[in-house]
């Protein structure tokens, strides 16, 4: 049976002794595991803050009527001409509205469904924005502000004016950033939007929309549902596209396949809508990690080499102790308790550096007209990646000591005492 106390003093004694190598060793877990934390908190927070950007005003679902040729030509339906090949050219888009046919019932179908958070209505329409003689193309979007603030975060894309005072104004448009800064228009001002019939609409600005895309933001604006089926002249049930948001999104492509069956509509999931962006988020997880774990493997070399020599300085110590009736397993202990004391300290105090620099880095002002809701650089303070570093400080030390270790165990006092 091991004596602990007995050994963890003779092994004190030894780091202390060799402090300079002891710190040294000390340190390198230390900025391993700072430098992890740090880089993993920025690198991860900063995904998914661009992830957000994305995901937040993208619905799970879209939901469309969409305008394309028939599946299946007139000719197609000849049954003389069945075993025959066929040549169509200049294929017209049938006869259809942009609106969903019974959109209603189908939003309160969905809205029942267990797998759904919201299913909400919105209006898309090509306009013209009029101010004096500026003419300007665009588009305008009739919306449920506050279910789209509900489940879209869309209240975080509005750098001037509430979503309530669109929301309290029949005759109120949220005028895009880019759109109002061409137009030189801000809140209280007036703006006439005319549709492609030629029929013209003045409407009062109540606030100013920003998504951080250029092109968006230039020709982007946002009304009350009943503002814009009124200056279309459509009926309440008049709806162009419905925007479904999910629970769990991983059920988009399946429930999106249902409803392309079942109401014989266009239905496009999340994944498929954003595949690319989507390859670019495993990318730059996959490098955020990579780099992290090489990190902490370079961190474990370094004590791994540290302790090898402080071995090979102490054989004559080793021998006394085994000539005093240590066994190997006893010294085997004593420089594997070094190692483990050694990745201890030097592990806390990287996990208060991580944290220390990752709080810096979170104050931080990061401000730019692309994310106008963002003020500081965005971090990811998650408690699994301090339990990651700690332990995996902990497993890097006891392998760095181990190997070591065993040469000491396997040490003969009698050729070291003979050698002096």
């Amino acid at each position: 049976m091991a004596n602990w106390n007995v050994i963890l003093n003779i092994a004190k004694t030894h780091l202390l002794t060799k402090i300079k190598q002891t710190a040294t060793a000390a340190l390198g877990v230390t900025f391993g595991i700072g430098a992890y934390i740090t880089l993993v908190c920025f690198m991860t927070g900063l995904n998914a803050m661009l992830d957000d950007l994305i995901l937040n005003v993208t619905p799970h679902i879209h939901i469309f009527n969409e305008i394309e040729p028939s599946k299946k030509q007139p000719v197609d339906l000849y049954t003389k001409l069945q075993n025959t090949f066929n040549v169509i050219h200049s294929i017209k888009p049938k006869q259809s509205q942009k609106r969903i046919h019974n959109a209603l019932p189908i939003m309160n179908y969905l809205n029942k469904d267990p797998q759904v958070r919201g299913a909400i209505p919105q209006i898309k329409e090509q306009i013209f924005y009029i101010a004096g003689s500026i003419e300007l193309g665009g588009s305008l979007t009739g919306i449920d502000v506050l279910r789209e603030v509900e489940l879209f975060n869309f209240k975080d894309y509005i750098i001037k004016g509430t979503p309530q005072a669109l929301n309290n104004n029949d005759n109120g448009i949220l005028l895009g950033a880019g759109v109002a800064e061409k137009m030189s228009l801000d809140i209280g001002d007036r703006v006439q939007v005319s549709t492609i019939k030629g029929d013209v609409f003045p409407l009062k600005i109540v606030g100013i929309y920003q998504s951080g895309i250029a092109d968006i933001d230039n020709i982007q604006s946002f009304a009350n549902v009943k503002t814009v089926q009124r200056i279309l002249g459509e009926a309440e049930n008049y709806i162009t596209d419905i925007n479904v948001k999910l629970y769990d999104i991983t059920n988009a492509i399946s429930l999106s396949k249902k409803i392309e069956k079942q109401f014989k509509l266009k239905a496009i999931d999340i994944k498929t809508a954003n595949a690319q962006f989507e390859t670019g988020t495993t990318i730059r997880n996959l490098i955020t990690y990579s780099v992290s774990i090489t990190l902490l493997i370079v961190a474990g070399f370094g004590i791994y080499n540290i302790l090898n020599m402080l071995i090979y300085e102490k054989m004559n110590d080793i021998a006394i102790l085994k000539a005093t009736g240590f066994s190997g397993k006893d010294v085997q202990l004593i420089f594997m308790s070094q190692a483990m004391i050694i990745g201890a300290v030097g592990g806390i105090l990287g996990l208060l550096i991580g944290l220390g620099l990752s709080h810096f880095i979170d104050n931080l002002p990061f401000e730019t007209e692309a994310l106008p809701t963002i003020t500081t650089y965005p971090i990811n303070h998650n408690p699994t990646f301090y339990v990651i570093g700690i332990t995996f400080a902990m497993i890097s030390t006891f392998l760095a000591g181990y190997l070591p270790s065993r040469k000491a165990k396997k040490i003969d006092p009698v050729r070291i005492i003979r050698g002096q």
